[in-house]
């Protein structure tokens, strides 16, 4: 049995936990109060495009979606006890120890028994979601063999991409001495700006087909909208988003030169080319505003403060005792933070969910100057209908989760531009 310390930091840990637990459980008692008290009536400003029906389709969706999401919440609370208070990570360290592989090898082999362990344990949670909830409401389109070969082509990504990482941190930690955190950052931020590089072109058509638009309106459309805003790309893709699910999006993918713009063949389905310009318009609005630039700044500037935090955690003892380990290392301290960090940062997601939802604004604003607000109004009404997107979300909760403005609000501000 593992000792536990009752240090400062065990109380510290232990009421965090407690109050973060307690705000998600608040927040989704709201959330599913605030929508079920709306479910009958359709917002007024809507009252035209969605019927009761649909209307009534996103708030049953939205109340489903988060009852179920409260069964993880326990589950996932209970996890990390038993992983750390509880002597799981002790119990995991000591068996791979036995083998004496080395201190790197063995913590590559901590970590990633640990990943695999818990990947597992979430797997029934994925599946339910996937084949009951989502099956219940028409929008999975994923076969069994999809899901299976996403989690298999998923994984092996993982190890090959992911264990060189994990080796060159674990070796920066044990051998570059105190300032270790700075080049590691370093190594981090380079990497990140490699993967987003690399991703359109080597890791995204590992899991589905892109095919360039097809000559015509739409693409001519787009092509001018592109000219007109000074942006470059590598071409404009359709992704089978249908193959997994009848949800629509659109998305910039890439860096630098090798940026790709990529539509969902359901979103091309879902919209005309109106519309579809005005989405774009918005996805150009991001990178004319400089929020992918600003984005990855606070990125690497919160991962350089976390490592430099990780840095004098790892030398204090109490830190390990005080999570149910016993011995000190770099690969446990690595762990250990990773688990423990969401815990102390969750009340700061409002924070970053205003700085999202100001970026969206802009966007949005961007694009009713390249088009007609309209046309990203009927756009995004679109969506919100044949996504199931709940039109009443609980504000609270809303700025806790959601990255985008509530649909009410936003369609308001969009409508004052037209």
């Amino acid at each position: 049995m593992n000792e536990i310390h009752t240090t400062p930091f065990l109380f510290l840990f232990l009421a965090m936990l407690l109050l973060s637990t307690l705000i998600r459980l608040y927040l989704s008692h709201r959330q599913i109060s605030h929508v079920s008290q709306h479910r009958s009536k359709v917002p007024g400003s809507f009252e035209e495009n969605i019927s009761l029906q649909e209307h009534q389709k996103a708030a049953d969706y939205t109340v489903t979606k988060v009852r179920f999401g409260r069964l993880p919440l326990f589950y996932e609370v209970f996890l990390l006890l038993i992983w750390t208070l509880g002597g799981g990570l002790e119990w995991l360290n000591n068996n791979i120890l036995a083998y004496d592989l080395g201190a790197i090898p063995t913590g590559i082999a901590v970590i990633l028994v640990f990943t695999f362990i818990s990947s597992l344990l979430d797997l029934p949670f994925s599946i339910y979601s996937t084949f009951v909830i989502e099956e219940k409401f028409g929008f999975n389109r994923t076969t069994v063999k999809t899901f299976i070969t996403d989690i298999i082509k998923g994984s092996l990504l993982g190890l090959i991409i992911g264990v060189p990482l994990l080796y060159v941190i674990l070796w920066l930690m044990e051998q570059a001495g105190d300032q270790w955190w700075i080049y590691t950052w370093l190594v981090i931020s380079g990497f990140s700006l490699f993967m987003m590089w690399i991703y359109p072109t080597w890791i995204a058509p590992l899991f589905n087909k892109f095919e360039p638009l097809e000559e015509g309106e739409t693409l001519e459309r787009i092509t001018s909208l592109l000219s007109r805003c000074g942006f470059n790309s590598k071409g404009v893709f359709v992704i089978d988003g249908s193959k997994r699910s009848s949800h629509g999006n659109a998305y910039f993918s890439g860096f630098g030169r090798n940026k790709r713009i990529v539509f969902f063949d359901t979103l091309l389905k879902m919209l005309n080319n109106d519309e579809l310009e005005a989405v774009l318009a918005h996805e150009l609005g991001h990178f004319k505003k400089k929020h992918i630039i600003k984005g990855m700044l606070i990125s690497f500037s919160t991962t350089l403060a976390a490592l430099a935090l990780l840095a004098w955690l790892m030398k204090a003892e109490w830190f390990y005792t005080a999570l149910g380990v016993s011995q000190m290392s770099t690969y446990m301290a690595l762990l250990l933070f990773t688990l423990v960090v969401p815990v102390f940062t969750f009340i700061f997601q409002p924070l970053f969910s205003i700085f999202s939802r100001k970026n969206e604004f802009e966007a949005d604003a961007f694009a009713a100057e390249q088009t007609d607000a309209k046309y990203l109004i009927n756009a995004l009404v679109d969506m919100y209908r044949e996504n199931a997107s709940t039109l009443t979300p609980d504000p609270l909760y809303s700025a806790f989760f959601d990255s985008h403005p509530p649909a009410p609000v936003r369609i308001a501000h969009l409508t004052a531009q037209e």
